[in-house]
């Protein structure tokens, strides 16, 4: 109900989950749900084809980055929607539009009076700087590379101390009802790196990149699916309605790059054509605080993390958020699972 708000996402999303649970593929179907359930792989005895490690992959980095979804939207099991947060999906419009309900985004803001004003100026800011962004594009500012290695460089230390929100009691709840399934229940994303520790590693991505690297590896040992993953990180990366909270005819494409971007350097993974600089001037704190909770530990991710950011944006703006977060995390994680199959085969 929640991607059907974005349906033409929805439908490349559900092709790609239908082919790697229930059509033809090198495992059995039992072994991929089983996959799908445990999300961590160790070797066991008999080894794997590189074509069944690769599905294993591919069904790994969906699942997780789903999680990153379906907790970021707050959707929860029937037994746990009592007394914790979660959104309500939106109605569709008459018109045929996109469903817009701001019951999260920005009715609640609506009610708190200067709250109100402060929302709405935060829309014109960030209007006002993308289109400064877009107008010094065109002007092609000339920025030497170690001046972009630079602004990478501050964002990905930047991001290290971005905390996530939330509090552990709510995780602790929901651990308790899938223990029996967990060997490690610590498991699970830590910073790449400590404070004060050397600088982290940086994943160069034109040194391996999905258009020219991971997607041919996948193509050749999984073909079907490589074509559709394919599709679904340009439907989501293209995805727009033109539309920013209550403006129309609106360019979104630089913020969007900016959130695609964010949720790799979070990841620690560089483009060198791209200025970090946008990033700093695009996504305030409370948004780059969202995305890093939904990315790394979506378990956290509470009601008040969801209202923070956007305060007057639609219901359906934030869950298109949550769609870029999603396929740059799944990106992101392929890029580093594949690039080590990669190594492996040479």
């Amino acid at each position: 109900m929640v991607m059907g708000l974005h349906p033409q996402y929805l439908s490349s999303f559900w092709k790609t989950q239908r082919l790697l649970l229930h059509m033809d593929g090198p495992l059995p179907y039992h072994k991929r749900h089983y996959i799908a359930i445990m999300a961590l792989l160790k070797p066991g005895e008999d080894s794997w084809s590189l074509a069944e490690l690769v599905q294993a992959l591919v069904l790994l980095t969906h699942y997780h980055s789903l999680a990153s979804f379906v907790f970021g939207c707050g959707i929860h099991p029937e037994g746990e929607q009592d007394g914790v947060q979660g959104c309500r999906p939106a109605s569709p419009h008459s018109d045929g539009s996109p469903a817009t309900d701001d019951s999260l985004g920005g009715s609640g803001v609506r009610g708190q009076g200067g709250l109100a004003v402060d929302a709405m100026q935060e829309v014109e800011v960030l209007m006002e700087r993308m289109k400064l962004l877009q107008d010094s594009q065109l002007e092609e500012e000339g920025i030497t590379q170690e001046e972009l290695e630079t602004r990478f460089e501050l964002e990905k230390t930047e991001s290290l101390l971005v905390a996530p929100s939330g509090e552990g009691r709510r995780e602790e709840s929901r651990r308790s009802s899938v223990l029996c399934f967990v060997e490690d229940p610590e498991f699970g994303y830590k910073d790449f790196n400590r404070r004060g520790q050397q600088a982290p590693p940086t994943f160069r991505a034109q040194d391996y990149t999905w258009e020219d690297h991971g997607y041919s590896l996948i193509n050749r040992l999984y073909p079907e699916v490589g074509q559709l993953l394919d599709e679904k990180f340009q439907v989501v990366y293209n995805l727009t309605y033109n539309t920013m909270a209550m403006h129309r005819g609106v360019d979104t494409s630089v913020l969007r790059r900016a959130i695609w971007n964010y949720v790799h350097c979070v990841f620690g993974i560089r483009y060198d054509d791209y200025d970090y600089g946008e990033v700093n001037q695009l996504l305030e704190r409370s948004l780059k605080v969202y995305i890093k909770t939904v990315a790394c530990y979506p378990e956290k991710t509470t009601r008040r993390t969801y209202t923070q950011f956007w305060r007057h944006f639609k219901h359906s703006e934030k869950v298109h958020v949550n769609l870029l977060l999603l396929e740059a995390r799944m990106q992101a994680a392929l890029l580093y699972a594949l690039r080590a199959v990669t190594h492996y085969m040479t």
